[in-house]
């Protein structure tokens, strides 16, 4: 009985002190944010951070390829996306494929531009269901898969626009799961920052997600190996200001990862 009693009183004292914390977390000289709380906005995100010069949206396609088939999966990818991207009369065109060498063993990642917006995924998807030649493929790729996911991203207004370029490269996919009702703080700060990243041509393309997983962000960077990888990402640290970057961001993130990925042969971004 008395310790059932001890227990009640510990219980109703560490709620107390929790309702004190958070109620005085304004009070000068004590702790501060003890939660998290996000800035109202009036504006979707999608017009507020993204290019308005363009009305682009992005896919991102993640495709996890059985074990023994990847050969035969890239043989199809290496015939039919640029296929698709030749097409003039479809709004989409393949701006990357790659294969995961560190990361997600097997897995193929894909990232589409459409022209247009919203509308113009629903023109492309319409015109490839009555193109015979790409329901032959997607049948026969079907065998070749594990699992599928995907998402529409926006991009990033401050970053740059994932152009062709040349290779040998390997290319790093760092995503982010941010906490709810932190991308405009997310953007701000490295909005302030990215120009930090720019000193050997290493930042590619940044999105943000509008369906699929919400809260993600898709960091996208080449390198010539892993060494120099090292070496870039260690020379930012001597830049002004990329230290604040780094400390102001990283409490906005619950999860993140990162992929190194080898450019499909067809590949625009190589």
């Amino acid at each position: 009985m008395n310790l059932l009693k001890s227990s009640r009183n510990l219980l109703h004292f560490s709620s107390s002190n929790v309702r004190h914390i958070s109620c005085s977390a304004s009070v000068p000289g004590q702790v501060k944010d003890f939660f998290y709380k996000p800035k109202p906005r009036d504006s979707p995100h999608s017009s507020i951070l993204t290019k308005k010069e363009t009305n682009h949206l992005y896919k991102i396609q993640f495709h996890s390829v059985k074990p023994g088939a990847l050969e035969d999966y890239k043989a199809i990818c290496n015939e039919i996306l640029p296929k698709i991207t030749a097409d003039p009369d479809l709004p989409v065109e393949n701006i990357g494929s790659w294969s995961c060498w560190y990361g997600d063993q097997d897995q193929v990642v894909h990232l589409w531009r459409y022209s247009g917006g919203f509308d113009a995924i629903g023109e492309a998807n319409q015109k490839m269901s009555n193109l015979k030649w790409y329901r032959e493929m997607r049948q026969k790729r079907s065998h070749m898969l594990l699992a599928r996911r995907n998402q529409l991203l926006f991009e990033f207004s401050f970053w740059n626009s994932p152009d062709p370029r040349p290779g040998p490269n390997i290319y790093e996919l760092r995503s982010y799961q941010l906490k709810p009702g932190t991308l405009i703080e997310w953007a701000n700060n490295w909005a302030r920052g990215i120009g930090n990243r720019q000193t050997n041509n290493e930042a590619v393309a940044g999105f943000f997600s509008e369906i699929g997983d919400l809260n993600v962000v898709h960091h996208l960077w080449a390198y010539e190996s892993l060494e120099h990888r090292k070496q870039t990402r260690g020379k930012a640290w001597f830049s002004d200001g990329w230290d604040n970057v780094v400390y102001y961001t990283v409490p906005l993130i619950q999860e993140m990862k990162a992929q190194i990925m080898i450019p499909l042969p067809h590949s625009p971004l190589q």
